[in-house]
């Protein structure tokens, strides 16, 4: 099988895919010293070489390669990359003079390992850890998102120049200065010096354990066992015809060597197989890079003259500038899709890959409108032509085309359908210049009476019957005669751009702007665009399968399915790569392909009928439809429309497309599709913009992520490691607890807003250009934090606090009420001890003292004969009712609630001591503030104090002796004191004598009301009786 060819050495300049990816500031970027890029581009030999588990790259038939520049993308920090390797997480790495980078297909982010900007070495070892050596600060290990310092750098020899993993898990690491190292888990096992093995250049291992060793002079395999616990190098020199250029190890076995101009590959037997002499000079040719893939190709790459691919049938495919960005290889890789990565010195990374459609190489950059095969297995081509080229119509035999133009009768430089029937009869016909020509021997001639069909489409039912779909209506050749058709025979409209027959035997026709139209038994059904119904009025193309379906494509409304009175459509939000559809065609493995302007789609018909059969609700989100364009190797996406017949199918089943830049075929059966899945990561999820964990190396998200209550805005930013095809990645994404259904999109990010607190699950999956998904999703668990009135303590605190408020709540209201309760029990209390008082104060004085007067006046009626004693009588009698008099004032003052004030009690005592000193005819001083504070007090602290200095009073009277009375009040904060001092005989043993009546009931009524009762000596003679009362009784 060859590589990018045909067996034979060509320079594949046809077409070249190459992802270029570098600063645009980096025209410059060659390295100033180029003799010195050329010795480490030798010295990095060792670490060029690579393996592919899958795909290779040559399409049986294949004669172009695709190419894809992104000159403008700058992705790269500089442009020459001198290491490359995938991971098994899916990332390629590429070392380059200004760091390590990693590409994910879209975007490139940069490293500087160990402080060291210059990669040149690169290695994935088995465990999935990726070595990265430096210029100049030694070895790195990156593994499970961490980065480690191996060895540290001690010069220019320090670099790493190749290096392999032996069967037990040892790095055998050879060093730029020509030493050779082994380690085993960061110790360093044993060390061989540049001296001692002649100068190490090269070191690579097999599968099967055999580790080779190559030096300028020698190739050796190592001898010794390297399982031996006990290990001592000893080495098996193999045959070696001249100076050794290269070394690498085989895929499948042997080891690579390039020496004395041949390529060899060999085993401890010797020479396997010869894939020849070089295609090179080696002198200012070095080999710098050496990629194997699946199936055996090996692919070299030259500092100056490109890649070299080596077929196993023995041919040789060079690929050069211009089809490379540069010349200068210094990295080869092969990916599971059949692409070679090439990465060059200053000119970025390259992507090539045999192309799966072939271009007509006489139709490159022509505007191809129709194609139609005949019979004889060869095809006719319509172009849409112009003046200078008005050759039209071509004819290709599978070797040569012959061109039809005004010499040869085709006046019509503008042809839009040309058509092979039955009868081997090829029509053409075209717009511009009106009429339908028929072939006649070698050349054309214009049909007569149809000089006035402007013609777009042409097409042959069952019966033979040549139609005719032109801009002014609808003709019919039977054989015999020519029959038209228009809007006055019930054509929907004139412009008719599609015909097609179903299995029935109706004939269906598609106008621009005037709908569909069925034609059956001589009538026109017309049908036009509605809800549930024709998609457009602008029917572009037709197809009946047979499965009873109609296909009709419409500019601007997509694809509508018709089938048993139903209709489904289908547009971009189903799948389409566009709404506008140019033609239809179906091949032989079930499946239908759609031209567009954005692109020729190939999608399952057997998905497209699942969809419409299943009900709306039930169906997906979307049906898988592959789109190809210029990654493929079209020169455009834009497929022609206007025309029918455009693509053809011929006998050996491939598929002829026309585009406005040629005509490409494919056959379908031999197209290879990626069944791998592709890797999705998480790669970064961001709060407001900040970046949670600060592990850059890390793509797996094993521990939480906790977003603090404050979090507006959740970002999830993922990616799709389909290195080829990154830019036709799909995704499905879902955040379980907010979202229960999978959204699915084509951008690498998506954002949630003001999230309520809990644990969440986000989920990603990717889909590849082919619509294989990933088998399980990445995953992130979340977990937004509570704000603090949300939190488990807060609430506790809370309910608490609650609780405590609503016992406090509770135990206040209950003690107020309980309080006016008890204030009204005490109130009626105090009313009854006052009614009390009241009835007993009326009982005890004036109804003694009515007694009394009873009693008198029975007394004068006993002595009513004695004059004298009548006459005491009636004095005794004026005396008590006096006292009676008084009594019922003291009585009625106690009582009446506007006397229940300080200056109330103090102007009673007053007057009482006032009128009864002066009976007594005893002096008196009354020493009392002239303005006594505005001060309730209660009624029986009132009457009780009041009583308390009547008695003071009474006593001074009948027991003092005195002859001068002095009455204070003193005012103080909470209370006041009544003073009462005399200048009588004094208390002499009175005041220590507590069982006195008189006494006992003064005291007794003051400690009733808070007070205090005192009685001493004067200071000089006589008595002085304190009374202390609170303001307010206690």
């Amino acid at each position: 099988m060859s590589c990018f060819g045909r067996g034979r050495q060509h320079s594949a300049r046809a077409r070249i895919n190459a992802l270029y990816l570098m600063r645009a500031s980096s025209n410059h970027s060659f390295m100033p010293n180029r003799f010195w890029i050329i010795v480490l581009a030798l010295l990095l030999g060792g670490n060029a070489l690579c393996f592919v588990r899958a795909a290779e790259i040559s399409p049986a038939g294949a004669n172009t390669l695709i190419k894809w520049n992104s000159d403008d993308t700058e992705l790269l920090p500089q442009g020459c990359v001198f290491a490359m390797a995938r991971t098994r997480d899916g990332y390629l790495w590429l070392g380059t003079m200004k760091g390590l980078v990693r590409f994910d297909g879209v975007k490139a982010e940069v490293f500087d390992p160990l402080g060291s900007m210059m990669v040149a070495f690169l290695l994935e070892d088995s465990r999935g850890g990726l070595w990265v050596g430096t210029e100049k600060n030694g070895l790195a290990l990156i593994r499970d998102g961490e980065m480690t310092a191996m060895l540290p750098g001690e010069g220019a020899g320090s670099r790493l120049v190749s290096a392999c993993e032996d069967v037990t898990g040892a790095m055998w690491l050879c060093w730029a200065d020509g030493r050779l190292s082994r380690f085993r888990d960061g110790v360093k096992l044993d060390e061989w010096s540049a001296e001692g093995l002649g100068g190490c250049r090269w070191v690579a291992s097999e599968k099967s354990g055999e580790v080779w060793i190559g030096t300028r002079d020698a190739l050796s395999l190592v001898a010794s066992d390297v399982r031996a616990k006990k290990f001592s190098l000893q080495l098996q020199r193999m045959n070696l015809p001249g100076q050794l250029d290269f070394m690498a190890a085989g895929r499948d076995g042997g080891c690579w060597r390039f020496s004395n101009g041949r390529i060899a590959k060999v085993d401890a037997r010797g020479v396997v197989s010869d894939f020849g002499a070089y295609k090179w000079e080696q002198t200012p040719t070095p080999v710098t890079a050496v990629c194997e893939d699946a199936s055996g190709n090996l692919f070299v790459g030259t500092y100056g003259n490109g890649v070299f691919c080596y077929g196993r049938d023995g041919s040789v495919t060079h690929i050069k500038s211009p089809d490379l960005n540069h010349n200068s290889v210094l990295s080869l890789w092969v990916d599971d899709e059949g692409w070679l990565w090439v990465g060059t010195n200053g000119k970025g990374l390259n992507r090539v890959r045999a192309s799966t459609f072939t271009l007509h190489p006489d139709t490159v950059d022509k505007t191809v409108q129709s194609v139609s095969a005949d019979a004889e297995g060869g095809l006719w081509i319509g172009l849409n032509g112009d003046p200078v080229y008005p050759d039209a119509v071509g004819y290709w035999d599978g070797q040569t085309i012959k061109q039809f133009g005004p010499a040869q009768g085709m006046t019509n430089p503008y042809v839009r359908a040309v058509f092979v029937d039955k009868r081997k009869t090829v029509w053409a016909g075209g717009i511009n210049n009106g009429g339908l020509f028929r072939r006649v021997g070698d050349s054309f001639q214009v049909v007569p009476d149809t000089k006035e069909l402007l013609v777009s489409a042409l097409f042959e039912d069952r019966a033979t019957n040549v139609w005719v779909g032109a801009e002014n209506g609808l003709a019919r050749w039977d054989g015999k005669a020519w029959r038209t058709f228009s809007k006055r025979d019930g054509l929907p409209g004139n412009a008719v751009r599609a015909i097609a027959e179903d299995a029935q035997g109706i004939l269906w026709i598609g106008t621009d702007g005037g709908g569909l139209a069925r034609f059956q038994n001589g009538e026109f059904i017309q049908i036009h665009q509605s809800p549930g119904g024709l998609p457009s009025d602008s029917v572009t193309a037709l197809l009946a399968d047979a499965d009873g379906v109609l296909w009709v494509g419409t500019s601007g409304g997509g694809l509508g399915r018709f089938h048993d009175g139903t209709w489904t459509r289908f547009t971009r939000r189903e799948g389409l790569a566009g709404n506008s559809i140019s033609y239809l065609i179906e091949d032989r493995l079930g499946s239908l392909w759609i031209g567009s302007n954005e692109g020729l789609m190939r999608v399952e018909k057997k998905a497209l009928n699942v969809f419409a059969g299943a009900r709306a609700e039930a169906r997906t989100n979307s049906i898988h439809v592959r789109t190809f364009g210029k990654a493929d190797g079209l020169l455009t996406k834009e497929c022609t429309t206007g025309s029918q017949p455009a693509a053809c199918r011929t006998s050996d089943g491939r598929l002829w497309f026309p585009t406005t830049r040629g005509l490409v075929v494919v056959n379908p059966a031999q197209l290879s599709f990626n069944t791998n899945p592709p890797l999705v990561h998480i790669e970064s999820v961001l709060v407001d913009g900040e970046s949670q964990g600060d592990n850059s190396f890390q793509v797996k998200w094993s521990n939480d992520i906790v977003i603090p209550a404050s979090g507006e805005l959740l970002e999830f930013r993922f990616t799709s490691l389909n290195l080829a095809s990154s830019d036709r990645a799909r995704f499905k994404y879902q955040l379980e607890g907010v979202q229960t259904k999978w959204m699915e999109t084509d951008v690498r990010t998506a954002q949630f807003t003001k999230l309520k607190h809990g644990r969440y699950r986000f989920l990603v999956k990717a889909c590849n250009e082919d619509g294989v998904w990933t088998t399980h999703p990445a995953v992130a668990n979340i977990e937004v934090l509570p704000p603090f009135w949300n939190t488990w303590w807060f609430q506790t605190i809370a309910v608490l606090t609650l609780t405590g408020s609503i016992i406090g709540i509770v135990y206040f209201i209950s003690t107020q009420k309980l309080q006016r309760q008890l204030a009204l029990l005490r109130q009626q209390e105090a009313l009854e001890k006052e009614r009390s008082r009241i009835a007993r104060d009326l009982h005890d004085q004036l109804g003694a003292n009515l007694t009394q007067v009873a009693l008198l006046g029975e007394m004068v009626e006993v002595d009513k004969n004695l004059p004298e004693e009548i006459e005491s009588h009636a004095q005794q009698i004026s005396k008590t009712a006096r006292d009676t008099s008084t009594a019922l004032d003291e009585i009625v003052w106690a009582a009446n609630p506007s006397n229940d004030t300080l200056e109330g009690l103090v102007t009673y005592a007053c007057k009482y001591a006032q009128d009864y000193l002066a009976l007594a005819d005893l002096r008196y001083r009354l020493d009392v503030p002239a303005h006594l504070p505005d001060t309730n007090i209660a009624p029986d602290l009132r009457h009780n104090i009041f009583l308390a200095f009547k008695e003071s009073v009474n006593n001074v009277v009948k027991h003092a002796k005195a002859t001068e009375v002095k009455i204070r009040l003193r005012l103080d904060a909470n209370k006041f004191t009544i003073e009462i001092e005399d200048d009588g005989k004094g208390p002499g043993d009175a005041a220590k004598k507590t069982t006195r009546n008189g006494l006992r009931n003064m005291r007794k009524r003051m400690e009733d009301v808070g007070g205090t009762f005192t009685i001493k000596p004067g200071d000089e003679r006589g008595t002085i009786v304190r009374l202390t009362s609170p303001i307010t009784k206690h």
